[in-house]
């Protein structure tokens, strides 16, 4: 890339491997709705995360949904969210017919907040669903103690988290049921494409009824029969192309999180002494993945003035979230609701490019001009 290049807020990794896997699913001319490279990612995520089971999904948004569903949330259920997120986890809950409980977040990992889950806990209470915002793992033993007491159902989105892990412990396996998503910015890129993990067999196979339309026979292309279908369901199915991509992201993905962990070392280093800023947290501490590489802004100004710096650079940024949910327009804007640390956050927090193959003198270039715009506020 040339020193005056733009510089994008990611790039998707690919190599050779992911171009033949498609080649071969699209050449084989048949069984591309449902086919051997579906079968085949379901095994490596299972493997990789030491599940049971994984189901895929078209999206990482019906995963959501299909883990909720199997989960038996219905309507006029209440599901525990954070308002500080991508507006798909209140939606899922939305497109049950429950409604979304948003709750604050902690401010060290930017997750729920466990003691402000329990105070938001009814008896129409159905699931918690947090996030693992960034690629930092929640409070996960905190979280699954709250849901332990009360006999609620956690489910974890970990859309951004995956590969990370605190101790022992991997993001997508402390909750009942675990959503991934593959969109094209995520850590395995599908372009769209998500997942649900479980150890729960019975869980598994809702979720498998869920995506194919209630159809407990066979594949319906390997029958002749109409087929035998047992409960109510929709087309969520990932098709066999888009595995055939995740199959071959999957035999690097190791590779991948460490670039990537390598790229925010050297963030760190470059954006140590850069005084107004608040950097994410060591990739030392945990297994952080560096889904999306944020830093907090001492206040919104000058978050102002490093985008206008950013921007007159040709250096993509983006603000995930503000506003936080809770506050859009579809949901009413809420002003009544008090969640003051997700306020405050979604104020200041500014994701930079990050992408595992972001080159040294990107990241210098990006650094210099998050230095710059501080200064620009300051003087």
């Amino acid at each position: 890339m040339a020193d005056d290049e733009p510089i994008p807020l990611f790039e998707i990794d690919w190599d050779r491997q992911d171009v033949l896997n498609v080649v071969d699913s699209v050449t084989r001319g048949s069984y591309w709705a449902k086919g051997p490279y579906v079968d085949k990612f379901e095994e490596q995520l299972e493997s990789y995360l030491g599940v049971e089971h994984a189901v895929t999904y078209n999206s990482g948004t019906t995963a959501l949904v299909g883990a909720l569903h199997a989960a038996g949330v219905e309507e006029n259920d209440e599901v525990i969210v954070p308002a500080f997120t991508f507006i798909a986890t209140a939606n899922a809950v939305r497109l049950v017919g429950a409604e979304p409980i948003f709750v604050d977040i902690e401010r060290n990992r930017y997750g729920l907040d466990p003691d402000s889950v329990q105070e938001a806990i009814t008896e129409r209470t159905t699931a918690i669903m947090p996030i693992h915002s960034y690629g930092k793992p929640f409070l996960m033993d905190d979280l699954r103690t709250v849901a332990d007491e009360y006999n609620i159902p956690l489910i974890e989105d970990a859309a951004e988290a995956f590969g990370a892990h605190d101790g022992n412990q991997m993001a997508g396996t402390v909750g009942d049921a675990a959503a991934l998503s593959f969109c094209q910015n995520k850590i395995i890129a599908t372009g769209e494409g998500g997942a649900v993990v479980t150890d729960d067999p019975e869980l598994a196979e809702r979720l498998r009824l869920y995506r194919s339309h209630g159809r407990s026979s066979s594949d319906y292309f390997d029958a002749s029969d109409s087929g035998e279908y047992i409960t109510l369901g929709t087309n969520n199915r990932m098709a066999d192309v888009v595995a055939a991509i995740g199959a071959g992201q999957m035999t690097r993905v190791e590779d991948i999180i460490e670039r990537r962990r390598s790229v925010a070392i050297a963030y760190h280093d470059a954006l140590a002494d850069v005084d107004g800023i608040i950097l994410p947290s060591d990739p030392t501490d945990g297994r952080h993945v560096y889904q999306i590489y944020t830093i907090t802004c001492e206040s919104p100004a000058i978050r102002e003035s490093i985008l206008d710096t950013l921007d007159a650079r040709d250096v993509s940024a983006k603000i995930y979230w503000d506003p936080p949910v809770h506050r859009t327009t579809f949901y009413g804007g809420d002003d009544d609701t008090n969640l003051p640390v997700s306020d405050d956050l979604a104020s200041r927090v500014l994701s930079l490019p990050m992408h595992p193959n972001l080159s040294p003198k990107s990241i210098a270039r990006v650094a210099d001009a998050v230095e710059a715009g501080v200064a620009s506020h300051r003087n």
